[in-house]
């Protein structure tokens, strides 16, 4: 395939010119026969050559040159706004560094449990394979689900309970299902960024709440209740992101209280609550899913490439969300992903790869906010789990600057207003502590800084 890349690449074949015969080309290169149909089909697939019937292979009149790298990475020079990280974090390469993305490295992951995983699918049986998946999803991983809702207090039977494609399509179908354009919708502030951009793509208007470091504060959710009339909320009660706040309990009373009060239904996203080292409070557990929806997924602590999420709510409100999914998606989440999951959770590893996560997150905490402390950014608060660091920059520097800075040399930044509806984060930054490994991003980070007149 690089031999015929190279000879299109270098004008030696044009556009229309027949490629060597597979017998031909086997005895130059010196390999089987076999190996060049293989190439061949492999640049026939790609749009590079096409077969004639009894001619050959030619190369294909509408070859396109190979993609430079410029071509397909995001550009830097666009908005900083809740698409901005999600962007540069996905769409750069394995050499730039993401402390500012929302997942684990690779080498953290249970990968010897998944790769078990997919190997068992080798001897299933092919419907699994080829099929469509069912409209709530796969049985065993809901049985698998429910019992793990129970270890929260959540008391929900099998009706009550259905998986989508992943955590983001969960609360999608839900925004889907309740809100109209126009609606008004609450979110904390700061929130996870992805909220701001989902409920911007539903037309609705979105209001904020400030977070506090036990939950929204009280007074002005009662207050915003009272005057906006939101008609849900969305938010992470365990593990906040991108704070790192727990939800304490009387919190949690007087929220749902303010919300039974004035008709508001509760998004809650538990995705991060398996980084607790001890289980906080859940909306959905003391409200029993009469007006909190419970979402969420697997791809923080097992893998985002096997994505698969769920939803927990009232019997009737999930018989209209699968209808949804059916309509956008034709059926439930893929029967693959599925099967992986269940497989990794049935296996008995999940509970000890998250006792070893959490001791290996607790640690990255300390030494990372040790290091940044000595750059002279503070964390907001010592969260009790998880993977985020939500700092300021002690003289209140523009985080924004900041980010744009580390860019130029292939660092991504989260600065603070990405995650605020109101605008209030300035100087803030939200940290991965499990991307923050490498030596290379401190330099960045200390000559960004000092580019901008802070720090050392």
């Amino acid at each position: 395939m690089g031999a015929i890349r190279a000879k299109i690449a270098g004008r030696a074949l044009a556009a229309g010119d027949r490629l060597p015969s597979i017998r031909s080309l086997a005895t130059s290169m010196g390999v089987s026969p076999s190996t060049v149909v293989d190439a061949y089909d492999r640049l026939a697939a790609e749009g590079q050559i096409r077969a004639r019937r009894g001619s050959g292979f030619y190369v294909s009149p509408t070859v396109m040159p190979p993609l430079a790298l410029s071509e397909d990475e995001p550009r830097r020079d666009r908005a900083v706004d809740p698409f901005w990280v999600s962007r540069q974090s996905l769409d750069t390469d394995a050499t730039v560094l993401k402390p500012g993305c929302g997942w684990l490295p690779p080498d953290w992951m249970p990968d010897a449990a998944l790769r078990r995983a997919v190997r068992a699918l080798a001897r299933t049986e092919a419907s699994l394979l080829t099929d469509y998946g069912g409209t709530r999803g796969a049985l065993t991983l809901r049985r698998l689900l429910l019992t793990r809702l129970a270890d929260d207090a959540i008391a929900a039977s099998i009706d009550q309970l259905m998986l989508t494609g992943s955590g983001t399509q969960a609360t999608d179908l839900v925004c889907r299902f309740l809100l109209r354009p126009g609606d008004t919708v609450l979110v904390d502030d700061p929130c996870y960024f992805n909220f701001r951009a989902l409920l911007r793509a539903h037309q609705v208007k979105i209001i904020s709440v400030p977070y506090t470091q036990s939950g929204p504060d009280v007074a002005r959710f009662e207050q915003i209740l009272a005057a906006e009339r939101p008609r849900l909320y969305i938010t992470n009660s365990a593990l906040h992101n991108p704070t790192g706040a727990t939800l304490s309990l009387p919190t949690a009373h007087r929220l749902l209280s303010a919300a039974a009060a004035h008709d508001l239904t509760i998004i809650e996203d538990d995705i991060f609550g398996d980084f607790e080292p001890e289980r906080s409070p859940r909306l959905a557990a003391l409200d029993g899913l009469a007006r909190v929806i419970r979402i969420g997924s697997f791809s923080k602590t097992l893998s985002a490439s096997v994505r698969c999420g769920y939803i927990a709510a009232r019997a009737d409100w999930i018989e209209h969300l699968v209808d949804l999914q059916v309509a956008t998606s034709f059926g439930g989440p893929s029967p693959v992903a599925t099967e992986i999951i269940a497989r990794v959770l049935a296996g008995g590893g999940y509970r000890k790869h998250m006792d070893e996560l959490r001791q290996k997150l607790a640690r990255a905490r300390r030494d990372v906010a040790r290091k940044l402390q000595a750059l002279g950014i503070e964390p907001w608060l010592m969260p009790r789990g998880g993977i985020f660091l939500w700092c300021r920059l002690v003289d209140g520097r523009d985080a924004t600057q900041l980010a744009r800075a580390a860019l130029e040399e292939d660092v991504v930044l989260a600065p603070g207003n990405v995650f605020s509806v109101a605008q209030t984060a300035t100087s803030f930054l939200r940290f991965n502590v499990a991307q923050m490994s490498d030596p290379r991003m401190w330099d960045v980070m200390r000559r960004a800084l000092k580019a901008n007149g802070a720090g050392l």
